[in-house]
């Protein structure tokens, strides 16, 4: 058991709070496949990312844009399998509403569809892929994160599952408590995460602390 004070929770979506795995690797399945990419490639390339970004870099003479949409449309369609992973919906409820923001690389309208799919609270601050310019791991993400609820990043803790977002969350200067739901646990230390735990299960609202601050409790069992 771990315990750690912190003024806020920046969590990242997809892997974290929602599994919508096999939905992200149906559409870029196919969406690899239409224009010639190795599937299993094309899916690790993509997670974590924008997907305008992984795009950009694959099709760099393509109608970026419209590549994009496309694909948003396949994912908002597609939300067979997308359920709450373990824990969230009870830590979501543990923490003050204003004390947690949603950090994500979906684009909002997507964001929002899985939210509701997953059946996890709204939250009251959400950055996506709509609000940004710069994507992870660029720190952007987690900096309009951090305030948002009016921190600095050193006062947050970021949860991350994705390699791409641990980095995001280090460069802002977050403290990044990686869960084991999609990565190898070397990619995780690899990118930097200061903690690992299996899933937000793990988690507990222990109370708050000196300074009103957060005290969470974790679980490396």
């Amino acid at each position: 058991m771990r315990e750690i004070s912190c003024s806020g929770v920046l969590f990242d979506l997809d892997g974290v709070l929602v599994d919508s795995t096999p939905a992200v690797a149906r559409v870029w399945t196919i969406w690899a496949q239409k224009h010639g990419f190795d599937p299993e490639e094309t899916v690790r390339q993509a997670h974590g990312r924008p997907s305008l970004s992984t795009v950009r870099e694959l099709l760099p003479n393509a109608n970026h844009e419209e590549e994009n949409r496309v694909l948003e449309r396949m994912e908002i369609e597609d939300l067979e399998g997308v359920v709450p992973l373990p824990g969230a919906m009870e830590l979501l409820k543990a923490l003050p509403v204003e004390r947690w923001a949603i950090v994500t690389s979906c684009t909002r309208a997507l964001a929002r569809v899985r939210i509701r799919a997953a059946g996890l609270l709204a939250p009251k601050y959400l950055v996506t892929a709509n609000d940004i310019q710069h994507g992870k791991p660029n720190p952007e993400p987690y900096l309009k994160g951090a305030a948002l609820l009016g921190l600095r990043p050193a006062e947050c803790l970021v949860v991350e599952d994705a390699p791409a977002g641990i980095r995001a969350g280090k460069a802002a200067g977050a403290r990044v408590l990686a869960v084991q739901t999609t990565e190898r646990d070397e990619l995780l230390n690899g990118a930097g995460a200061d903690w690992i735990v299996r899933d937000c299960s793990t988690v507990t609202m222990d109370g708050l602390g000196k300074g009103n601050s957060l005290v969470l409790r974790m679980n490396f069992s």
